[in-house]
Formats: C-alpha cells, structure tokens, sequence
C-alpha cells in the first residue's frame, strides 16, 4: 500500500511520525509524497495554537484532492484535544497521542476494506481515549531518516507544569518516561545504525523520571545515554529553568560528548508576566540557570523562547523582558506573539493586548534577538569547534557546531563526517571556516 504522511508541530511530532515511518517500512508499506495520490494518508496534527489547528485542517482537505477515494486517518494533538472536529471533515479514522500502533492496525484495516469495496466509510473510527488517565510511556521504534546525521529519540512524554497560555498538557496528559535502561539500549542501537548525534526531545524532559518516584532524574538519563553512544554527539531538547543547578552542570560538564547548547525554555523576562503565565521560576532563578551554565561550559550556546504581548503586559513590563533579554546574551531566540487558545486560563484574561501592538513588539523583540545573534557569532571567531557536516550546498559543505551554529567550509565527501574547523568569520546566520 502506498502510504503518505503530512506532520505539522514539534520535534516531538516529528519523531512520532518517523516511528510511523519505521514501522509502515517493516509492514512492507511504500512511503509517497504527501502531495500526490497515495492509497492512504495521515495527518500528525499539532494544536499549540489557534493557527496550528487551522493549519492541521488545511492538510485534512488536500489529502480528498489527491485521492477522494483514499483512506484518510488523522492523530496527534488536535485530534485528541477535538475529535469530533475532525471527525467531521470526513476523514476515515481520527486517534490522539496514544496508541500509535494500534492506529496503524486500524488504517491498515480500513484500507482493505475500502480496496475490497466492502465499506464506503461513512462513519468515521473515532479511537481517542482519556489521555488524562495514561500512565505508560508507549515505546515506539527508534530510528532516524534515512542518509542523515542525526536522530531523534524520544524519551518523554506528557506535561503537569498548566502554563496558562499552553493546551499541550490537555493533548500529551501526564509525564511518562521512557526507562533509562531502553533508552540507553535505543541510543546503542542508533549510534551502532551509523547516526553521529541524537537529539533528546519529549515534552518536558525536564521532567523526565518523575513517574518512577525513585530519585533518579535527567542527568541520570544523560550520564546513561552518553555512556551507551560514546561515539556519538548528545544534544538536549528544551530544558526547564529548574533543570540547571551546580550538580547538574558539574555531572553534565564532565561528558565529553554532551553538546554545550541549551535551551532554557523562558517566554517572559519580566516577573509579573511569568506569574500570570503560571511558570514556576522567576527572572532571578531564570538567570541563575544562564551563569551556571556559563560558569561550567566555555562559551556555550544559550537559545530561549519567547511570548511577547500575553494578557495584561504593559510597555513597562516588555521593557523590562527586552533589558532580561540583553542581560542574558542569548545565542538564539525563538519569538512568537501570543495566540489567544480557547481551552486554556490565557484566552480567559482581561488586558488581551491588540494585534497590532502584538506584532510590534515581536519586531522589536526580534531586532534585539538579531543583535545578540550577531555578538554570539562574533564571539565564534578564531576558535576552533568541531563540527558534524551533513548536507553540501552551493559549492559549500555544512553542519553544525555542539553550540549549534551552522558552519560552511569548503570540502569534499564530509557528509557525516565530524571535523575540527578554525571558525575565519561570519556570513549572515552562519560561521565560515576552514577545516583543521
């Protein structure tokens, strides 16, 4: 069967969707491109935002273009957080954020039946169950796309933080961790398939080992997976400022193969927003989390993000966020205006700030976030970084630094290959160099 896959959101998203991949391989489907006829299709939906469903439903509707009499299933985020939403757009088959298996075993059964003109369809299978109520962590195949460098491999889902502008933990339901035990053997078993760097993504992997109640805690799962690929690269997903303590950055220090990239998850620099976005920390525990990091790491690159306009900010209260910005020296900056998500205490609260004044302030906050770009890269010059080449481009092979700063050099057959480079100077958003 010829199977195509649309994945709208997170990294988390993405892996899921690569595991779906996997496991469609082993099944001995063929995977097509999404625009295009295909015998099935799926959806991975994301639900982050008002826009994020709009977007989830725009791909629902190609898909009948391409093949009306196609199979159509949908998973994800929206579709756990509003089924009967997607249930009405007329697609075949709609599951949440569990039970991924289970949903291929569905698709590939509704598919037969429709190649066998035995049933129409005419009632779509709804499967989504009460994701409040999981406690297991759904173990999914491991493993990255073919010809890249890099995997994901998943080692958490779930979130219990209830950020106020946030509906994810209604999707995702509570933390579940992938045991330390599997998750060093996936990271054998990635670096063994010839992936030079993987990526740890979940949730809110800050959280991960809560549900064991044992003690143990990320940098126990860190220590491991280092330990387990110790020829490849480890680089971290989005950490919660509560992460970053002394013992964390002394054990995390001492791995040679841990990236020194962080990003610390922020939204606000200013305290009075963070409280009304229900975040559990202050600027004060927020920037002690950047000197720890800096105090045990060499230059290391510190990436955030951030919410500008949230209900009831002030111009006071945005300047004082783009001083915190500037005080943090951030390597990197994601910036996003508030999106107003029905279903969360944000979309409830008076001082909703207009559009327009939305906007301005993202560009403000983005010509700060372009200035501190430039003094990281600046900063970058003269050193030597190793770096994972992946792609050749424009005459120009490209990868990345354990920072995370793109690097250009020129060369021959460096794809997967880490090289040392003497970092010359700085085009645009990347670092040019020559290998050592």
């Amino acid at each position: 069967m010829k199977i195509a896959i649309y994945t709208l959101g997170c990294k988390v998203n993405q892996y899921e969707t690569q595991a779906i991949e996997t496991e469609l391989t082993l099944r001995g489907h063929a995977l097509v491109p999404f625009e295009g006829p295909a015998d099935a299709y799926i959806i991975n939906t994301c639900t982050v935002t008002a826009v994020s469903d709009h977007k989830s439903r725009q791909a629902i509707r190609r898909c009948r273009k391409y093949n009306p009499a196609a199979v159509v299933g949908v998973c994800g985020c929206y579709a756990q957080t509003d089924p009967q939403a997607v249930a009405a757009l007329g697609v075949d088959l709609v599951s949440g954020t569990a039970g991924r298996l289970p949903f291929l075993d569905d698709l590939e059964r509704l598919a037969a039946a429709r190649a066998a003109a035995s049933s129409d369809g005419p009632e779509p299978l709804v499967t989504v169950g009460n994701i409040m109520s999981q406690r297991s962590f759904e173990e999914l195949p491991a493993g990255g796309l073919a010809g890249r460098t890099r995997a994901m491999l998943k080692v958490e889902d779930g979130c219990v933080n209830f950020c106020s502008y946030c509906i994810i933990p209604y999707a995702r339901g509570p933390v579940r961790s992938l045991p330390l035990a599997d998750a060093a053997g996936q990271a054998r078993r990635l670096a063994e398939e010839g992936y030079r760097e993987l990526v740890l993504t979940g949730i809110e992997i800050s959280s991960w080992g809560q549900d064991f109640r044992d003690g143990t805690s990320l940098i126990d799962l860190i220590e491991a997976i280092c330990a387990a690929a110790p020829g490849c690269r480890v680089r971290l997903g989005s950490l919660e400022p509560r992460t970053i303590t002394a013992d964390f950055c002394r054990r995390a220090a001492a791995l040679p193969n841990l990236c020194d990239h962080f990003h610390l998850s922020m939204q606000s620099g200013c305290d009075a927003t963070l409280k009304r976005m229900n975040r559990k920390y202050d600027s004060a525990r927020y920037y002690e989390s950047v000197s720890l990091l800096r105090e045990f790491f060499d230059r290391p690159g510190i990436t955030t993000d951030l919410i500008v306009g949230f209900p009831g900010e002030t111009e006071e209260e945005f300047e004082a966020t783009l001083a915190f910005l500037r005080r943090c020296a951030f390597s990197a900056m994601h910036i996003f205006p508030y999106s107003r998500r029905e279903g969360t205490p944000g979309a409830k609260m008076p001082g909703q700030v207009l559009r327009a004044v939305k906007e301005e302030r993202a560009r403000r906050a983005r010509a700060v976030a372009e200035e501190l770009r430039r003094l990281y890269l600046e900063e970058q010059v003269g050193r030597t970084l190793s770096v994972l080449f992946e792609e050749e481009k424009d005459g120009l092979w490209r990868g990345h630094a354990p920072n995370y700063t793109e690097v250009a050099v020129s060369g021959q057959g460096l794809h997967n290959v880490e090289r040392p480079v003497r970092i010359t100077g700085v085009s645009g958003e990347r670092l040019t160099g020559e290998p050592v």
